[in-house]
């Protein structure tokens, strides 16, 4: 049976800041197996990257307040022990992140810095051992000339370099799962390319599962099987990718594929929005987090306001949406969105 390697389930994450308890995570669910890409989208402060953070067991103990679980092969990464955390963060699960500048350390060598991420799971590992490592997998990143490039630093590459690099970093452990926070947001079109086809290549060797944040619904179309969206710290729609371009099933959903630009000529003009702003993590709207930007909202005196919607399956369909219009209503008004 080709069971999960990650399991998350309702994962809580709050923040306590001065100005109140910041609700950045509430009640997700998701699972992944090897060798499968799932792409996690939304706007800015929608919950990915601490989504993602919980996973790694990297949000701040002291003022994070985190609950739920999050089993990584058998080990729930949240209840375990910092040794124990320290040896799973790395081997089998790792990050690159978003910022490759900021992710590396300017004071070292990038040989050194792919090193010292070696060396902390295999302690034993002698010199010579380490710099062959290092050495295949600069390499296996398409950083050209490695022996030169090892010892040089940070600013001395490009910015898709750069991005190589900390993937080096992420996969000279062989983890099983990689976590790719936005990992092309600052590059070209052409150099993200190149990234998405090094990642992908890089999981048909290995069978890593990869989850992907990104607010960028192409890449996730390129790259990934099955998509969560999320919205105001919850999951609002799960579903295989092409269900998701074919069929969508919560108006936040047809808000954010409304506002991607199309190649067909009868489709083109002015990009749709999605009216309205983010709501404040610190005061989530009651009920649905998106009535205030939803056209569908029925009232105060509606479920839209009284009630969190449940993450349903959709009859007929393979996708989950957590909205209160019936089924029916969903599938007809989501065929009617991918249509116009």
């Amino acid at each position: 049976m080709n069971l999960p390697i990650l399991s998350v389930r309702h994962l809580c994450v709050s923040f306590t800041t001065p100005d109140g308890v910041v609700h950045a995570v509430n009640d997700v669910s998701f699972d992944v197996k090897a060798g499968q890409t799932l792409g996690i989208v939304g706007e800015s402060g929608s919950g990915k990257s601490v989504t993602a953070g919980s996973i790694m067991r990297l949000n701040n103990s002291i003022t994070a307040e985190t609950s739920g679980s999050v089993v990584i092969d058998g080990v729930d990464i949240l209840n375990c022990s910092e040794e124990q955390a320290r040896a799973i963060r790395g081997s089998e699960v790792a990050m690159v992140f978003q910022d490759p500048l900021s992710a590396l350390n300017p004071y070292y060598t990038v040989g050194y810095q792919i090193a010292e991420a070696y060396e902390v799971h295999h302690p034993n590992a002698s010199k010579s051992e380490t710099r062959k490592v290092v050495l295949d997998m600069l390499t296996k990143v398409g950083i050209p000339n490695p022996e030169k490039r090892y010892d040089e630093y940070p600013h001395q590459f490009s910015g898709g370099m750069r991005q190589r690099i900390v993937i080096a970093i992420a996969l000279v452990n062989k983890p099983k799962i990689l976590i790719a926070d936005e990992p092309t947001t600052a590059l070209d079109v052409t150099v993200q390319a190149q990234i998405l086809d090094l990642m992908l290549e890089l999981q048909r060797e290995t069978n890593m599962a990869i989850i992907l944040i990104t607010h960028d619904l192409g890449v996730v179309a390129e790259v990934a099987q099955d998509v969560l969206v999320m919205y105001a710290g919850r999951v609002v729609e799960e579903a295989e990718v092409n269900s998701l371009f074919a069929s969508p099933t919560h108006p936040y959903s047809w808000g954010l594929l409304g506002a991607v630009s199309s190649l067909d000529e009868h489709k083109r003009g002015q990009l749709r929005t999605i009216s309205g702003t983010p709501p404040s993590l610190i005061s989530i709207p009651s009920g649905c987090a998106f009535r205030p930007r939803c056209e569908f909202y029925e009232g105060e005196d509606s479920d839209c306001h009284n009630r969190v919607p449940d993450l349903r399956i959709i009859g007929g369909l393979s996708s989950s949406s957590a909205c209160h219009l019936s089924d029916q209503q969903i599938i007809e008004i989501g065929k009617s969105k991918v249509l116009s």
